[in-house]
């Protein structure tokens, strides 16, 4: 992909404030983009408004205590909201925010049963501030620097199976086989082997319908895709009712307002988790959340960024601001309760609608905070209407395999292992593990050691403890 310059204010045409302000125009924009990709960024990942909740509310803490849907709505949907925008604001990129998927599981079903929710918050409030430290100092985007740019598109391409399957399990094509320790086969094609009920027929037509209209390139495709298939969901639903839509079922809400319940902001207590868990849990805990925050955002960013052109010399424009957003939002997920916010990958659809500015994330943020008194309203667009979008943005990642030197032995095997292992183990933390430890390993295996930048050695000690320590405490429980 052709590499935007990203000129000074100076450089720039006298055009609006709003132009200026965002570099539309020289971006290569247009204030209709930022909007319509803005506008599908929110659709593609609104579910998180539900879904957080749903995580975190089923698991309850030392203390037996449970968070309410309420309170959780009100904290993940706000959070969003505050954080989208900022990073609009700040670092002026096409990258939405809110409550990180798997580091929330981590809160919920890891952290929580050994500690006091407010306990676990605080943590998550000290990582936060551990991450926003690196940004400050440098630390964290000379780290990304140093990273070979080989393994960041792999990371990239990783990222994009990874999005490719997330919507494919998410709309119910892709399922999990039952016993799978016992069978050959992890995953199946829908129910049975068999795609069966109009939820997989939505996701088929939305798909179908999506894909034609990105290749005759219709302006709004993935826009008018979501709407049209929602819009057939629901037709459907009203006529036969009772079909598996998973978590949103597609039909009116009875009511279209709901009041905010702001409950579990502030209920922080930074270092009581030291010593409900103990100074070594609590230390494994915190050390887990950085990894994944660090490295989760820093896979996400440098694809996303790449997709929109956003990139000069393999670098990604303005990382510092980016990073320091990415930084806060940790910080910002523990203090209201709604667990470490990250951007989203689903960014990378507002993208594919020409978002390429921090316009987009604007409009993202506001439409999301706007959720806070239109909750019920989340429950229209079901999974299998939005997943087909999640499933060609990825599909549309994968070009950037190009770019990665297949012929040189220094990366075929860390490529390799950091794009399969990330949708294989649904973690982007483990997959950019996998290929920064195999990339050291190869160098110092080939006598070329002095090759490999001091900063990717450090990383991959870390990735070597990250893994082990984390063999460790499941080989602990199973014999304890």
């Amino acid at each position: 992909m052709t590499q935007l310059r990203d000129p000074s204010p100076t450089r720039l045409p006298r055009t609006s404030p709003v132009d200026r302000l965002f570099r539309i125009t020289a971006r290569g924009s247009t204030v209709g983009r930022e909007l319509r990709g803005g506008l599908t960024t929110f659709v593609s990942m609104g579910y998180i408004v539900l879904l957080n909740p749903l995580i975190l509310g089923a698991s309850a803490d030392i203390t037996g205590a449970r968070l309410s849907a309420a309170e959780l709505t009100t904290a993940t949907a706000l959070t969003a909201g505050v954080m989208t925008v900022l990073m609009g604001l700040i670092g002026n990129a096409p990258l939405a925010m809110a409550a990180g998927l798997g580091v929330n599981g981590v809160v919920a079903f890891q952290m929580a049963p050994q500690m006091t929710w407010a306990q676990a918050f605080g943590l998550v409030v000290l990582e936060g501030l551990c991450i926003v430290a690196m940004a400050l100092s440098g630390v964290r985007e000379r780290i990304m620097n140093a990273i070979p740019a080989a393994l960041k598109t792999a990371i990239s391409v990783g990222i994009g199976l990874y999005i490719a399957l997330v919507g494919l399990v998410s709309a119910g094509f892709v399922t999990r086989t039952p016993d799978a320790a016992h069978s050959t086969v992890p995953l199946r094609l829908g129910v049975d082997g068999h795609l069966v009920g109009w939820p997989a027929l939505v996701f088929c037509a939305g798909l179908l319908l999506m894909a034609v209209l990105m290749a005759r390139g219709v302006p709004g495709a993935v826009l008018i895709s979501i709407v049209a298939a929602t819009a057939l969901a629901m037709a459907l639903n009203s006529v036969w009712p009772g079909q598996d839509w998973g978590l949103v079922s597609p039909s009116l809400p009875a009511r279209l307002i709901a009041a905010p319940d702001f409950g579990l902001f502030g209920r922080v207590d930074l270092f009581g988790g030291f010593v409900s868990a103990g100074a070594i849990g609590a230390t494994v805990f915190l050390f887990t959340l950085v990894l994944s925050g660090f490295f989760d955002a820093m896979g996400t960013i440098t694809s996303v960024c790449a997709e929109a052109g956003l990139t000069r010399e393999g670098k990604v424009l303005g990382l510092g601001r980016i990073l320091l957003v990415d930084g806060l939002g940790a910080v910002a997920g523990g203090v209201s309760g709604s667990a470490p916010n990250t951007v989203f990958l689903e960014s990378a659809a507002g993208v594919g609608e020409g978002a390429r500015t921090g316009l987009a994330s604007v409009v993202s943020g506001l439409l999301l905070a706007a959720t806070l008194l239109f909750t019920p309203l989340a429950a229209v667009v079901p999974a299998q209407a939005a997943a087909p979008a999640l499933v060609l943005i990825g599909g549309l990642m994968m070009a950037q395999c190009r770019h990665i030197p297949w012929q040189d032995s220094d990366f075929t095997i860390p490529a390799f292992l950091t794009l399969a292992v990330v949708p294989f183990t649904y973690s982007i933390t483990n997959g950019v593990g996998a290929g920064i430890v195999s990339y050291v390993v190869v160098k110092l295996g080939k006598g070329q050691w002095r090759q490999v930048h001091w900063l990717v050695a450090l990383i991959a000690v870390v990735f070597v403890a990250y893994f082990v320590v984390g063999g460790l405490e499941v080989g602990r429980a199973g014999t304890g």
